[in-house]
């Protein structure tokens, strides 16, 4: 008799479990239909958040860009002091080029940014 009443508690929790994954699985599936939804009503942004986002890529370009020339250095410096010289200079070489890189990459974003911001305003004003 006990046996047959762990069977039918064992069934009865494995059809509860099936009803509330199907549940779950539904309520997830209308949420990300929800969001998708509002994501498609953004609009273009206005100039001043466009010049602003431009400005932002710049400091962030120049940020890399000292954060690889420090790494350089660093990394230089003690290739230096464990007497590898020519392991030195080639890491110094490489924190150079990715600083310029980093620095090149953020102000051509930003400027394009910045510009195009800048277009914006003037197409309001006229």
């Amino acid at each position: 008799m006990s046996t047959a009443k762990l069977v039918r508690s064992a069934s009865l929790s494995l059809v509860i479990a099936a009803c509330a994954c199907a549940q779950s699985s539904t309520d997830q599936q209308s949420t990300t239909e929800t969001t998708v939804q509002k994501k498609q009503k953004v609009k273009n942004p206005g100039a001043a958040k466009a010049i602003g986002n431009g400005a932002g890529n710049v400091g962030t370009g120049a940020a890399k860009g000292a954060g690889s020339l420090a790494k350089g250095t660093a990394k230089g410096a003690g290739d230096l002091v464990t007497l590898h010289p020519i392991d030195a200079g080639s890491s110094a070489g490489k924190g150079a080029v990715g600083a310029g890189k980093d620095v090149g990459v953020g102000a051509a974003k930003g400027t394009g940014k910045i510009a195009k911001g800048i277009g914006k305003a003037f197409k309001h004003l006229f």
